[in-house]
């Protein structure tokens, strides 16, 4: 195993960033001189030395423009490659077949050895969320987890040192208080405040991991006011959170359809974003303000189907991880031949399989190409057809997302009430 990653690690080098959209990474050929400058990270950028001495190594790659965009979130699979190409560890664990990567997955291969080395786990059922944005904290604790690091001190001691310490996550608490103390967190631009549930940066990830490999022995250490410098002292509780407590009821609406529909055996999660409908206040101040956008997806439960809630995007662009879901919907609609389809279609957005439910059973064949198709490409829906084939009526998932998909908060968000 040890030398199939040293010999593909050199094949391609992957850029750890997505272009408009594409649902792969770029992959370039290697050069003889690895970039090392970009247009995108001044001299005085905070996190230019860590990005820079990555890239000499050849750990990560900028974009064909000459930027990096420091500034963009990274995905598990993102992160899965770039710690695969950092470190080059002993297995101490045997690999597993995550339900959502498949073989000829871009990443297939670095989720694989991250696993295998200790560094990344799934959820339960063996899902890994290749595409999901990796959290500040999850990405430390990867780190800490893989390189075997505990805490030498209590874990609450610890991590007093930062003003949002009530934020971090209890799976996340250990790991990240062996972080700090390995020198491994980089924090900007208050070195005192963690933001352990919003969503990593490039430039972020690219500190964690530069500073992962110092502690480890592997690079040289690099100065910069923004790592903190292990264990932290104590300071008195900060009185400029605001948390919005869980339970909470978010009111959302969608744009994009006035339905959805999805058969009972949708191949995956429906990927769906939704927008807050109106302000959510904490004492008089708007923490979540309307238009802000929740990334989840429809989950098929036992019964019906609900909204998963995994990314609040606040309007300015501020990214962090949300627990949130909507109530379970269980209303149908029956699908039968000679029904009038243009009424059934009318305003809605089709899962994979409803869309092929709805052309086996009408034998509008056009179906698979002019609606709306949440989660799956045409390829998906012709395949799925056979399985309603001779079939006279089907009954689907009806969702009205302005009505049936208001969140209720799973656990805090915690804020920072600006200064």
């Amino acid at each position: 195993m040890t030398m199939n990653r040293l010999q593909s690690g050199t094949a391609a080098l992957i850029a750890f960033g997505m272009i408009a959209g594409a649902a792969a990474p770029i992959v370039v050929t290697a050069p003889a001189f690895a970039q090392t400058s970009f247009s995108d990270v001044t001299t005085n950028y905070w996190a230019r030395d860590f990005i820079q001495a990555l890239a000499s190594r050849d750990i990560i790659k900028g974009f064909p423009d000459g930027s990096f965009r420091p500034n963009e979130p990274v995905t598990r699979a993102q992160f899965a490659a770039m710690v695969r190409k950092a470190f080059n560890k002993a297995d101490v664990r045997t690999g597993i077949n995550f339900v959502d990567v498949s073989s000829n997955y871009w990443a297939y291969t670095a989720i694989q050895d991250t696993y295998e080395m200790g560094f990344l786990t799934g959820y339960p059922g063996n899902v890994f969320n290749p595409e999901q944005n990796i959290p500040r904290a999850q990405a430390l604790v990867s780190l800490a987890n893989g390189l075997n690091y505990t805490s030498t001190t209590a874990a609450g001691t610890v991590l007093q040192g930062y003003t949002d310490a009530t934020a971090i996550p209890d799976y996340a608490r250990g790991s990240v208080a062996a972080a700090t103390e390995k020198r491994i967190v980089v924090n900007y631009p208050d070195v005192k405040y963690l933001n352990p549930n919003q969503v990593a940066t490039r430039a972020e990830v690219a500190a964690f991991i530069y500073q992962a490999l110092v502690s480890a022995g592997q690079a040289t250490a690099l100065t910069s006011p923004y790592i903190v410098a292990g264990a932290t002292t104590p300071t008195p509780p900060a009185d400029d959170r605001i948390i919005v407590k869980t339970g909470t009821t978010i009111p959302v609406n969608y744009s994009k359809a006035e339905k959805i529909l999805l058969a009972t055996n949708e191949p995956k999660p429906v990927p769906v974003t939704l927008t807050v409908a109106q302000n959510v206040s904490v004492q008089n101040t708007v923490v979540i303000p309307t238009g802000s956008q929740i990334v989840g997806e429809m989950q098929l439960v036992q019964g019906g189907a609900q909204f998963v809630a995994k990314e609040l995007v606040l309007p300015n662009g501020t990214r962090s991880a949300i627990s949130a879901n909507s109530a379970v919907v269980t209303k149908t609609e029956e699908i039968t031949k000679g029904i009038n389809i243009a009424k059934v279609l009318r305003n809605a957005a089709l899962g994979a399989a409803a869309a092929a439910a709805i052309s086996a059973v009408t034998g509008d064949k056009a179906i698979a190409t002019e609606e709306v198709l949440l989660g799956a490409g045409l390829s998906s829906v012709l395949t799925l057809i056979g399985v309603f084939q001779g079939r006279n009526k089907v009954d689907l998932i009806s969702v009205d997302p302005n009505k049936d998909l208001n969140l209720t908060l799973r656990s805090d968000l915690v804020f920072r009430r600006a200064s």
